[in-house]
């Protein structure tokens, strides 16, 4: 799995997962539990993660959504 975003923000991490899920591309949402260990805080970053294989795919369509200033360089 490759790294597509880095985010605290829960409302893009939820517009991301929803462009995930309609390209049918496979996602995972790493540190979602982390808030456990930060207090609830929100300072500890989620990343979003796609398949290497869907990497490029997956970019692009962030690129498309208007959103390519969230990618991980």
């Amino acid at each position: 799995m490759m790294e597509l975003i880095r985010t605290n923000d829960p409302v893009l991490i939820s517009f991301v997962e929803a462009l995930m899920r309609d390209a049918e591309i496979g996602f995972f949402v790493a540190d979602q539990n982390m808030s456990i260990v930060e207090g609830s805080i929100g300072i500890l970053p989620r990343r979003v993660m796609v398949d290497g294989e869907e990497y490029e795919r997956a970019r692009q369509i962030l690129v498309e959504a208007g959103i390519a200033d969230e990618l991980k360089p």
